[in-house]
């Protein structure tokens, strides 16, 4: 089977006091306070908000997200490993392998661009723990806000083009996925993930080198990396080396112990061949909706309408609504949505508020998908912090 520690040349540098931590605290996955914003600039983006420096995990600022398409230079960054080495595009190759395939098959950047039909699709890349620094009480784990997703339009082929030519064998059971980032030493867990068969094969999974336009940026996969629409970026393996059709389910840390949730507590599109009698990978992202013009706390004119503006999405089903409140639930009214850029993007919308008085004003949003989901009014707990789409709560203070 093809590994991808036969690709990775480790870089300089390491994890700072890594005396008596664990394993999950080594990939970036243990508790971490919650502090002050820090802004902090990666080469080639834009001023985000500093998480973790090694590995680097960066989230976007909420004022970002008021465009239909989050711009390359202010997407978050997010990863396990510490080590993410800079790839010539020349240099790069993916090996395509595993036990369950006919032919093992390797090709470079101009082989997948010139030998693959090239399509885009426009959709949300969501980290799972997004928001799960607004959990009470607290769970462990990287505390990210409201910051840690982006939508953009990705350019590339479609995986299973790739894996037919590599003839498919009756055997095979899940797609097991691989990329160059690693661990500073030898006990950190390889980050490799793998999908079912089923969402491998599906026509709108690519192996993408292009977004927004451009080139993959090298904080977000560069020169190549996978999108799984609709399901959570914990799959959407960045710089992508290793394709590996398999026979059995994988058996890793990544698989069995990180990155699940408690079965039958969320909805979503289940993963049987890894699920067990108590939990059940993260999968599908759930409805949900952001605020974006708007902080809790913001004083604004009474005297005036005010335009509250917002994005919505969710696993592909599209959103059918949104609605706004602006006494705290009690009345609730549908705010107008933009332009459908597809079922895998999130949706912008806004709506024209005209307060009577001044005053405080408790102003939440509710998206409602096609087949009927909608956001709870509380977070659905569960130990470590997924798939946060409780009803947002902000107040704003007008004088």
């Amino acid at each position: 089977m093809v590994s991808r520690r036969h690709f990775i040349k480790k870089t300089a540098g390491g994890l700072a006091a890594l005396g008596g931590l664990t394993l999950l605290q080594r990939s970036g996955l243990a508790a971490t306070t919650a502090a002050a914003a820090i802004m902090d600039a990666l080469p080639g983006k834009q001023p985000l908000i500093k998480k973790t420096f090694r590995p680097p995990n960066y989230e976007t600022p909420v004022n970002a997200f008021d465009t239909p398409f989050t711009p390359n230079n202010l997407f978050f960054v997010r990863y396990h490993n510490a080590a993410a080495p800079e790839i010539k595009a020349g240099d790069w190759r993916l090996q395509i392998g595993g036990d369950a395939v006919h032919s093992p098959l390797a090709f470079n950047l101009e082989q997948l661009r010139s030998d693959f039909e090239q399509v885009e699709i426009a959709a949300l890349c969501l980290c799972s723990g997004n928001r799960r620094s607004l959990f009470e009480p607290p769970v462990p784990g990287l505390q990210w806000g409201h910051g840690a997703i982006g939508n953009a339009l990705w350019r590339g082929v479609r995986l299973k083009d790739v894996l037919a030519q590599a003839k498919i064998a009756p055997s095979a059971l899940e797609v097991s996925l691989a990329g160059a980032d690693s661990g500073v030493i030898q006990a950190t867990p390889d980050f490799v993930k793998s999908l079912p068969l089923a969402k491998a094969l599906d026509e709108n999974t690519l192996i993408a080198f292009e977004m927004n336009g451009e080139p993959l940026p090298h904080w977000n996969g560069f020169p190549a990396r996978l999108i799984v629409p609709g399901w959570t970026a914990t799959y959407w393996m960045k710089h992508l080396t290793a394709i590996n059709v398999i026979s059995k389910p994988l058996d890793n840390f990544w698989m069995k112990t990180a990155y699940r949730l408690p079965k039958d507590r969320f909805p979503g599109a289940q993963f049987a061949s890894q699920q067990t009698e108590t939990s059940r990978p993260v999968t599908e992202i759930v409805v949900n909706s952001l605020i974006t013009n708007l902080v809790d706390g913001q004083t604004l004119p009474s005297a005036q309408p005010i335009e509250i503006k917002g994005v919505a999405w969710d696993c592909g089903d599209g959103i059918a609504r949104v609605e706004v409140s602006t006494d705290g639930g009690n009345s609730w009214q549908q705010a107008l949505l933009k332009q459908d850029y597809g079922r895998f993007s999130w949706r912008q919308w806004h709506f024209a508020f005209m307060p009577k008085h001044p005053g405080t004003y408790p102003v939440m949003a509710k998206a409602v998908s096609r087949s009927g989901a909608s956001q709870p009014l509380e977070p659905i707990p569960n130990p470590s912090g997924y798939q946060h789409n409780a009803v947002q709560k902000i107040s704003i203070q007008l004088v």
